[in-house]
């Protein structure tokens, strides 16, 4: 055999969410995750992206109403000294478990703003429209405003930076009067929102999202969250970083931070980047600027499936049209859902139950994209309006399926509006390959091939949804289907690692 077909396959990488937004404010998140990350390496999990664990304006706050970057939980501020996901200690101990176990950690970096100041400041500003910020709706005028930033509580340690209304370049409240608007914060330190190629073009410039913005046009900004990335990155051992809110804030200091952190680990980091717009083109223009050294989340493809999942005969021949993984497959994360698109929040997209496992067959089973599997899909949902781990329980099996089989040439049948499949063949060292098919009307067929090197095998499905064998005939092909609304994953009965599944315990709040 020739020394290329010889080199080791390597293995596919998922990754997961690892929260939803109404995980218990209990402050023992970082103490279930340390608990579960073995099993969920198991599951075929080798990444977890990890909420914001920076210090919160509140107990209660999810962290993406940062205060303070350098707090992780070790100082008392804001109510307390651990955040909502617990303190700093339980976090390195379930950062050192992953590691132990293999798994890698991304952290959630909120880089955009700052919320819950210290004390108020005075500072000139011009309101202006809230859907076009480049027009001015006011005369300059002065306001007292929240921005100002001491971090008393943990004085001077890893940062000597404080913050005052200059480091800023808008904000939402003017204390004097109560009001609310969308202000953009005046004075010779500062030129105004950030140049206009530099955030997106959305509402004029897009510069402004929430809280205190912050003002990258000021070097000691950059250079103490600079500092910080640098710092958090020794901290904790850490694989790779999301980035909230992107489109925001200043694509010229991104690729300074990303540059930062290359020089200081060396390359192999990864970085994704919440870029949530449901426009392909500004997508693949924004991954081109950043020199593809970036990946984004398929917004795009969370729509498709959210629409899919309502029509009734809708076409699944269409899924992956104007998606980004079919435009940039190297740089697109792929998912179904996050904490930002559940039900209940700002961006949801609702996708139809019966719909959720086949949504992740596509993306966990095919050979493109970096899936992200999301923590409520997996644990289920918390709060006000609870909801149960989606797919019927089936998610742990096919993120196992995907670490097991999903290897090698990829075949598609994609000849029918409502009923698809596509093979993996598998390759020389991981040799099992699997056959998927589903649908979202009635029982569906498929005959397909898997190749002549399984003529006699015999296969079942790994969900245990699709009834009976399939056996492979001397040609290589089977009669594959799927129930009807439903999907199957066919994979030899006898292949390695067929009894690892159905084993995942999905009570992570221990409540059975």
């Amino acid at each position: 055999m020739a020394d290329s077909e010889q080199t080791p396959t390597p293995e596919n990488m998922t990754m997961m969410q690892g929260f939803e937004w109404y995980v218990p404010d209990d402050h023992k998140h970082w103490v279930r995750l340390h608990d579960n990350i073995p099993q969920l390496k198991a599951a075929g999990i080798d990444n977890i992206w990890v909420p914001p664990g920076c210090k919160a304006s509140s107990p209660s706050g999810n962290g993406y109403d940062i205060y303070d970057l350098y707090d992780l939980g070790e100082f008392d501020q804001k109510g307390s000294k651990g955040t909502k996901w617990g303190t700093k200690e339980e976090l390195v101990a379930m950062v050192k478990k992953a590691t132990e176990v293999g798994v890698g950690i991304y952290w959630d970096a909120v880089l955009n703003h700052k919320a819950a100041a210290d004390h108020k400041e005075k500072c000139e500003v011009q309101e202006v429209d809230s859907d076009d910020r480049n027009k001015t709706i006011s005369d300059p005028y002065q306001i007292d405003a929240w921005l100002g930033f001491d971090f008393p509580g943990r004085g001077d340690k890893y940062s000597k930076q404080k913050y005052h209304w200059y480091h800023f370049s808008g904000t939402d409240y003017n204390a004097a009067n109560n009001k609310t608007a969308i202000y953009k914060i005046l004075g010779d330190k500062t030129k105004g929102w950030a140049d206009g190629d530099d955030v997106d073009s959305e509402k004029g410039n897009y510069d402004y999202l929430m809280f205190a913005d912050l003002d990258y046009s000021h070097a000691e900004v950059s250079s103490d969250v600079i500092n910080w990335g640098v710092w958090i990155s020794k901290e904790i051992a850490l694989k790779g970083i999301r980035f909230d809110a992107v489109k925001h804030f200043s694509e010229d200091f991104l690729r300074e931070f990303i540059t930062k952190m290359d020089e200081t680990h060396g390359e192999g980091w990864f970085f994704v980047g919440e870029f949530w717009k449901d426009s392909l083109a500004d997508m693949s223009a924004y991954l081109q600027r950043m020199g593809k050294k970036f990946s984004l989340f398929d917004a795009p493809l969370v729509y498709n499936f959210s629409t899919l999942s309502k029509t009734e005969g809708g076409d699944l021949r269409k899924v992956f049209d104007d998606t980004l993984v079919q435009t940039e497959p190297v740089n697109a994360v792929t998912l179904v859902m996050n904490h930002d698109t559940q039900p209940y929040q700002a961006l949801e997209a609702p996708i139809e139950p019966f719909f959720k496992p086949l949504a992740y067959a596509l993306i966990l089973l095919r050979n493109t994209g970096y899936p992200c599997v999301f923590y409520g899909d997996l644990y289920g949902i918390q709060g006000e309006h609870p909801f149960p781990p989606s797919c019927g329980g089936a998610l742990p099996s096919l993120t196992l399926a995907r670490k097991l089989y999903a290897y090698g040439k990829q075949a598609d049948y994609f000849d029918y509006a409502t009923c698809i499949g596509w093979v993996r063949y598998g390759t020389w060292d991981k040799r099992f390959g699997c056959a998927t098919v589903m649908s979202n009307a009635g029982p569906g067929e498929k005959r397909m091939h898997v190749g002549e090197m399984h003529a006699g095998e015999k296969w079942t499905d790994v969900l245990g949804w699709g009834e009976g064998e399939v056996e492979i005939d001397g040609e290589g092909f089977g009669v594959f289907t799927c129930p009807g609304v439903s999907l199957s994953v066919w994979v030899n009965k006898d292949a390695e690692g067929r009894d690892q599944f159905g084993k995942f315990d999905d009570d992570i709040y221990k409540k059975k």
